[in-house]
């Protein structure tokens, strides 16, 4: 990182593509980036993109989804950096519990405070989106974080 904090744009249509070309390549649902064009961010070192994650709100409740970091930088802290700004996001719009699923990245985000919970436990608004009831496979690991 060079030192400066990471800043989290909205995506918009114009970049909404790098969204889905980060998805596709790092084996993560891209399937819906298109309907839910305002729920995804591109995170800036200054004016060079190093990822994207996404973040969908209801009420009180979010879920961190597709948080991918370019590989060229990977393992300098982009990842969590990424991750703090996105919590930021989410506490900014009022939301207490942040929800996950994974598939091999549950020990990063233990690292950043999350906790493996059980599917059945997940609010009902969070159980019904895209990613939980659709795309990601029913052997991803959930988690959460209270903000």
């Amino acid at each position: 990182m060079n030192g400066a904090p990471l800043k989290l744009r909205r995506a918009d249509e114009a970049t909404l593509s790098y969204v889905e070309t980060k998805l596709e390549a790092n084996g993560l649902p891209s399937q819906d980036v298109r309907s839910k064009p305002d729920c995804f961010y591109i995170g800036y070192d200054g004016d060079e993109r190093i990822g994207a994650a996404g973040i969908e709100i209801y009420d009180t409740d979010g879920l961190l989804r597709s948080v991918v970091v370019e590989e060229a930088v990977r393992g300098q802290g982009y990842g969590t950096a990424l991750c703090a700004v996105a919590e930021t996001e989410a506490q900014s719009a009022d939301v207490d519990m942040l929800y996950l699923l994974t598939t091999n990245t549950s020990g990063f985000f233990t690292e950043l405070g999350y906790v493996e919970i059980d599917r059945s436990t997940v609010p009902r608004a969070i159980q019904q989106t895209t990613e939980f009831d659709d795309l990601c496979p029913s052997t991803a690991t959930c988690m959460k974080k209270t903000l």
